[in-house]
């Protein structure tokens, strides 16, 4: 017996979203993005899935690819942060990482560096995001002098965009523009697209994709779009009804008296708080599903409990189950309601939630 907070990952539906993914460039690559413990969902779960369909991974750092390796997960990885430090070029050699490169400084850590094996690497280019990456004017140069190392096996081109998901906007064709002018005349792979990006910016899709949100069945973008309504969710975040009361106009739920019957109500208390992910933020309206029937919340989530409203529902007693996103309400519309994105959502959720996968 234990506590009815769970997610339940969906593999097939990730797979399903991976292939997604594949179709929209089938002559080229596609790198499934699992950083962040592919985004809340379990890294080496998710990996294992894909392992026989995915070209290759990609995490933020070492300490990510570490736990896939001692896993037993042999496919190339990539660290899109590179490394941070010197020393870890070693075991990046050692472990077929494939390691990104963002400065020229790090080019000549690289230099000095003894390696084992030569190492396959992704050189970022800031075109536009100014977070990470080499200058575009500074990027021939950059490229000439890693390629000519010994220490690499390979060199692949890439950037990041910062606003893919806002198609309407023509940020991401200026980055493509400013990428592949700096680019003219490198016969090389590039990568440029994620999930945005591969869905919505048909000239981004290069070499590699990086899908990694739609992975995991939510959307990019804020408005309805084609490729995104085809994805199917991979995680259902769920819970039990665990006591019933009936109360009076006038009456108050939860913490700071935030909501007050106007009218004699039902209202159940369910076993979901911010402690194990469940956003705080999430004010009174924000949909659930109890047996299959559409509430809301009412009231403040606290750490460890929420309440819905069960007046009218039908059938509902205690060890009800309540779906919090998943298949009956998606992850994009309860982060639309607390006004955050379906990224943090997923990443929030927290060790006491069991995990279940089917």
């Amino acid at each position: 017996m234990a506590r009815a907070a769970t997610a339940t990952i969906h593999l097939d539906a990730i797979r399903h979203n991976y292939r997604l993914a594949k179709s929209m460039a089938p002559e080229q690559q596609a790198m499934a993005i699992i950083k962040a413990n592919a985004y809340g969902h379990g890294a080496i779960e998710v990996a294992k899935a894909l392992e026989d369909e995915a070209a290759a991974f990609g995490v933020a750092c070492i300490e990510e690819a570490v736990e896939l390796r001692e896993a037993g997960i042999a496919k190339p990885i990539l660290l899109l942060e590179g490394f941070f430090t010197p020393d870890e070029l070693a075991y990046i050699s050692e472990q077929n990482l494939w390691c990104a490169v963002h400065s020229p400084a790090q080019i000549e850590q690289i230099a000095a560096a003894d390696v084992a094996n030569p190492i396959h690497f992704w050189l970022k280019m800031d075109s536009g995001m100014h977070r990470l990456g080499v200058l575009p004017s500074e990027y021939r140069q950059a490229y000439d002098r890693l390629v000519a190392l010994p220490q690499a096996a390979s060199v692949t081109l890439m950037t990041h965009f910062s606003s893919a998901d806002e198609p309407e906007l023509p940020v991401t064709a200026e980055q493509v523009a400013t990428f592949d002018a700096a680019t003219q005349g490198i016969e090389a792979p590039v990568s440029m697209a994620n999930s945005a990006g591969t869905m919505a910016h048909a000239t981004a899709r290069r070499s590699w994709q990086r899908p990694g949100i739609m992975l995991y069945g939510a959307s990019p973008f804020a408005a309805p779009q084609e490729i995104a309504d085809q994805l199917k969710p991979a995680m259902s975040l769920t819970s039990e009804v665990i006591a019933i009361r009936d109360l009076e106009p006038g009456e108050s739920v939860g913490y700071s008296c935030t909501f007050t019957c106007e009218e004699p109500m039902r209202i159940g208390t369910v076993a979901m708080g911010y402690a194990d992910g469940y956003p705080r933020y999430a004010g009174t309206g924000t949909p659930v599903m109890v047996n299959g029937q559409k509430s809301r919340i009412i009231g403040r989530v606290s750490m460890d409990m929420l309440a819905v409203d069960l007046t009218g529902l039908e059938g509902i007693e205690c060890g009800a189950h309540v779906e919090l996103w998943g298949e009956q309400i998606s992850a994009n519309e309860i982060a639309d309601r607390c006004g955050t994105i379906p990224y943090t959502l997923f990443t929030g959720i927290t060790r006491r939630v069991h995990k279940v996968y089917k």
